[in-house]
């Protein structure tokens, strides 16, 4: 059976998310991921430390993180911190960089520097000391006192950091879309990572990571998740996308502003064609969002989480309640 998470951008101050969280929680979600970007949505450490009180079961992750804006014994730290306060609850979801990196001009990282961050973050987890690049000091958690055993999801689009997720994640945040064909794609990619480490897609977790929106109107849902669609489409995806859509993608990936990354109003968003949405998004009425999770749930990925889309001012609930109730219909 698929089990629920649910991606949440903290777009809505801390006690609504908190709100949200503890929703998810009693709706039997397994996981709520916080989005982490810092110059346009509130601080992810912060609104995880507060939802996480009053739970007990949901884990917490981020959706994601980077080694760049935080240096790693800060990432260190706040997970140390969190998986303390939870009892383990926490998946560390990172990734090279993006709109908290773009905003400010920089870069994401490169996968050689993604795969030493989460070897570094593994020995700073154990207790053991790392060293700092720039320094060449070395420095540990003084006040952990044995390994704690936090689990490292990559967030993956592109073939080549699906294949590295494969051989060096416990978890993979797949964002690839929702077809069929792509989905069958990337998990063939990190299948063959697995195999280089000695591992199989068993021994991962994978989470397929999809804009959402569920309602009676399928066109409002379409409208709804079209910025994020914008943002999935335009990365480089394991399999080919119709050449008859390329010209739609290159429109989209020229006009991108990050400062509106994942904002339903933003004027990218209006770039895209109903084909790309049906591709890259689960979206439409409860019936047909049903249809296509299993479809999905056929493919043995281990997890759907959703990220709701409403518009501003509304709230997400309905989302989060209509899709625990479909999936427990499946």
């Amino acid at each position: 059976m698929l089990s629920k998470g649910v991606g949440l951008f903290p777009t809505e101050p801390v006690g609504a998310m908190r709100d949200y969280v503890h929703l998810c929680e009693s709706l039997g979600y397994d996981n709520v991921w916080i989005g982490d970007s810092q110059n346009i949505w509130r601080e992810s450490s912060t609104v995880m430390g507060a939802a996480a009180v009053g739970t007990n079961r949901v884990v917490f992750g981020t959706g994601v993180t980077n080694a760049v804006t935080r240096h790693m014994s800060l990432l260190a730290s706040s997970w140390a911190t969190l998986s303390e306060f939870t009892g383990g609850r926490v998946a560390l979801g990172i990734g090279t960089g993006d709109s908290s990196l773009r905003t400010m001009g920089l870069k994401p990282q490169k996968l050689a520097e993604l795969e030493e961050s989460v070897r570094q973050l593994r020995t700073l987890f154990r207790g053991e000391k790392a060293v700092e690049p720039h320094s060449g000091a070395e420095y540990h958690l003084n006040y952990l006192t044995e390994p704690m055993n936090i689990p490292i999801y990559i967030a993956a689009s592109a073939p080549k950091i699906l294949q590295m997720s494969g051989r060096i994640a416990d978890g993979v945040i797949v964002l690839v879309g929702t077809a069929p064909h792509f989905i069958e794609a990337a998990l063939a990619t990190i299948e063959k990572g697995a195999k280089e480490s000695g591992r199989t897609l068993d021994d991962l977790h994978i989470v397929l990571w999809t804009p959402t929106a569920i309602g009676p109107d399928r066109t409002e849902a379409r409208d709804l998740v079209r910025a994020h669609v914008s943002r999935v489409a335009i990365r480089p995806l394991p399999a080919k996308v119709d050449p008859a859509l390329e010209a739609a993608i290159d429109r989209i990936r020229e006009s991108y502003d990050y400062y509106h990354h994942m904002d339903t109003e933003a004027s990218h968003a209006d770039l895209v064609p109903d084909e790309l949405v049906d591709l890259f998004a689960l979206a439409g009425t409860p019936d047909e969002c049903a249809q296509r999770l299993k479809e999905i749930e056929a493919l043995g990925v281990d997890q759907v989480s959703i990220v709701p889309f409403v518009r501003p001012g509304q709230s997400k609930e309905t989302t989060i309640r209509t899709f625990a109730d479909i999936v427990a219909g499946l």
